[in-house]
């Protein structure tokens, strides 16, 4: 694997860290009764994800014309395949980290109620203490919380096999069409654009289905109606739902990237 391709997988990594990373903040808008302005602090971090994305799809395009022109002599398809294991290793440790995460991002959303400032939230955490504290919370996940999933999903099954499609359709939406400029040269730049027919279904059964769902039931949750340990429950399976939809993109990519191709030499 040379630096380049190190690069790129680092760049996933950090987009499906902060993807997991998600659902801990709705835990710490419960816990703190702060549920937009958790929303709000986590959208510094959505803002790296989408900066790791910005740079993710141009260097992995160069990577594939310098292959096309004879400049690079790699596998493009384990390329894409040690994109997609990189993806899953990030929600792994995303999950390890959600505890901890969970305890961090609720003294954020303590401070900002008292300061109402960014800046003095990032100086805080950086400067002031805010290192030492995540030493002082840093816990794995308890054991019970995953031996508790034996007493009920917390979500239903036909919202847990959405979240597995939506996953593995986001997931590859981008290298499928970027993989099938690789397979056919000849329509690689309408190719690239075609990444909305395979994650345009993800983003509606994200839109229509799974964020709803998720946001009654943190709505629930602060009124009384469901309990935080049945909500941690159903984090417990879309985090595992999330994973298995990381691993079956990997069964998703060469046929999502002939599908992109037969569409652009249709068009």
């Amino acid at each position: 694997m040379d630096k380049q391709l190190l690069l790129i997988c680092f760049l996933t990594f950090v987009i499906h860290l902060i993807g997991t990373l998600a659902y801990s903040v709705r835990i710490a808008g419960i816990r703190t009764k702060r549920i937009a302005v958790s929303l709000a602090l986590f959208s510094i971090l959505v803002l790296v994800s989408r900066t790791s994305n910005s740079f993710l799809g141009p260097f992995l395009a160069k990577r594939v014309e310098s292959n096309l022109a004879g400049a690079a002599a790699t596998n493009l398809l384990w390329d894409f395949r040690w994109l997609l294991i990189s993806a899953s290793i990030a929600t792994v440790v995303g999950a390890l980290l959600i505890p901890t995460f969970q305890r961090v991002f609720c003294r954020a959303v303590q401070h900002f109620q008292v300061h109402r400032s960014i800046p003095k939230l990032i100086l805080h955490g950086f400067f002031k203490g805010g290192l030492s504290y995540v030493k002082d919370v840093a816990s794995v996940p308890v054991a019970a919380n995953v031996t508790a999933l034996r007493s009920g999903n917390g979500v239903s099954l036909s919202i847990t096999l959405l979240n597995v499609a939506a996953v593995a359709l986001w997931t590859v939406g981008v290298f499928a069409a970027l993989y099938a400029g690789a397979l056919d040269p000849s329509v690689r730049v309408t190719s690239s654009t075609l990444s909305s027919i395979i994650n345009g279904g993800a983003t509606v059964m994200m839109a229509v289905f799974i964020d709803p769902h998720m946001s009654g039931m943190t709505d629930d949750v602060v009124e009384g109606r469901v309990s935080e340990s049945q909500f941690r429950r159903a984090v417990v399976w879309l985090v595992g739902s999330r994973l298995a939809g990381t691993v079956l993109a990997q069964a998703l990519l060469v046929p999502s990237a002939l599908l992109i191709v037969v569409v652009a030499r249709a068009l």
